[in-house]
């Protein structure tokens, strides 16, 4: 899909394997084409429970202007990508331009360490739920949260309402809709 919208989705070892398939191939299936992006190239990461997934591009060659919205998926990887600059400049970014900014289980530590969740209200693992807070953002105990361009849930089990969250905020950025 050449001319399809795109979504950039931070990859990397360790990852939730559940929470980087099931949002890449729900994303295709709506048109869009999904960049997948860990800190090398053509690098092959495992998930935490072993299923592979080839890095697509590398983070600091990411332009955030290419791209309609970001996904940060969990496991322990959200841990160390979140430590990179090139990641916290990506995600200020797409605050920014109110692009969408999903995040789910763990991945809440990438938005949290860009600075980008103070007066949020969300979501994520109850893992990071203190995380969350000290954050400065509102953490609700639901399966999916949406405000204005941020999405995020709890867990592996959330990712139906979380997809169709993402897919709302997309649909309503995407006509113009969005509200800030």
């Amino acid at each position: 899909m050449p001319n399809s919208p795109a979504i950039l989705m931070f990859i990397g070892e360790e990852y939730e394997d559940l929470e980087v398939w099931y949002p890449k191939l729900r994303l295709i299936e709506a048109g869009y084409q999904v960049v997948c992006a860990g800190l090398e190239a053509n690098v092959v990461y495992k998930g935490k429970h072993g299923y592979p997934c080839r890095s697509d591009a590398a983070i600091r060659d990411q332009k955030s202007s290419d791209f309609v919205g970001v996904i940060c998926p969990g496991g322990w990887m959200p841990d160390k990508i979140r430590r990179e600059a090139k990641v916290k400049q990506l995600l200020q970014e797409f605050h920014a331009d109110s692009k969408l900014v999903a995040a789910i289980c763990h991945g809440g530590w990438m938005p949290i360490s860009a600075g980008i969740y103070r007066n949020v209200r969300t979501t994520g693992s109850l893992g990071i739920k203190d995380d969350i807070e000290n954050a400065g953002a509102l953490f609700l105990d639901q399966e999916v949260v949406v405000d204005r361009h941020f999405v995020s849930s709890r867990k592996p089990d959330d990712l139906p309402a979380f997809l169709l969250g993402c897919l709302e905020v997309l649909g309503k950025s995407t006509r113009g809709e969005l509200l800030g």
